[in-house]
């Protein structure tokens, strides 16, 4: 008899790709966001990227994805950057959310193992502040052959942490960015935007980029021209006629 293979092997015979881009539909089951205390940059790429990914599973012909997602932090992640606000998230996953605040590192591995083994769940965050020792190569390789057995992502945010020993198998560097000016209000916020450095995975070339979340879909940011940026002022769309009305100009 023949075993149905795993996610994990699946996944390994897929031609590598040698640049990563949005919508990749080969993404790895465990992957780590470095991120800066006290800004939500590591969170916001993290929900972008399992969005992606959920999208591109979607675009495979399984349909659209409807399942729970897990929100695992540890108490010192809540009080560096604070809950997921249910307003700020998109309004897709505001009824989705599962989210569990723990006291400890501890604690909180052993909800991402256990929210790793439900297949009712569609992808598990996690937020994890600074190196603590709980979070051990051996509890990473845990993490990842869980994820990688039931088919159930992972993306562990590490808030103000340097970057150790893990099993995690795409880590980036993420800190916020500059967004592009509104279409309508110069002045005004555009959609968040990142600038995210893969510096390690196992089937794509390390590279920078400026990832931007764009009504939803994740891009990669390319700063438009700058008679682009905003609409026109209506000011400068009107011209002198000398003298003459521009129904004469147009008769004449």
């Amino acid at each position: 008899m023949f075993s149905k293979p795993s996610p994990a092997r699946v996944l390994s015979r897929s031609l590598p790709e040698p640049r990563w881009r949005p919508g990749l539909a080969a993404q790895p089951f465990h992957s780590e966001v470095f991120a800066p205390a006290g800004e939500a940059s590591g969170a916001g790429l993290a929900l972008a990227l399992a969005r992606d990914a959920l999208a591109a599973t979607a675009g495979e012909g399984e349909g659209a994805d409807s399942r729970q997602i897990l929100w695992v932090q540890d108490r010192a992640a809540i009080r560096q950057g604070g809950r997921p606000c249910l307003a700020g998230l998109p309004q897709d996953l505001r009824h989705r959310l599962i989210h569990v605040a723990v006291a400890t590192p501890e604690d909180a591995l052993f909800a991402l193992e256990e929210g790793l083994k439900c297949r009712d769940l569609a992808c598990v965050i996690g937020e994890i502040a600074g190196n603590p020792k709980a979070l051990s190569f051996t509890a990473s390789r845990r993490l990842s052959l869980t994820a990688e057995k039931h088919g159930v992502r992972l993306w562990l945010v590490r808030l103000g942490a340097a970057p150790d020993l893990s099993s995690a198998r795409m880590r980036w560097q993420a800190r916020a960015a500059p967004s592009a000016p509104g279409r309508w209000d110069p002045a005004a916020p555009g959609p968040a935007t990142w600038h995210a450095e893969l510096f390690r995975a196992r089937t794509h070339a390390p590279g920078q980029w400026s990832l931007s979340d764009d009504a939803g879909t994740l891009r990669i940011r390319r700063d438009p021209a700058p008679d682009t940026l905003a609409a026109p002022d209506p000011r400068h769309l009107a011209r002198p006629t000398v003298g003459r009305s521009l129904a004469a100009r147009v008769q004449a």
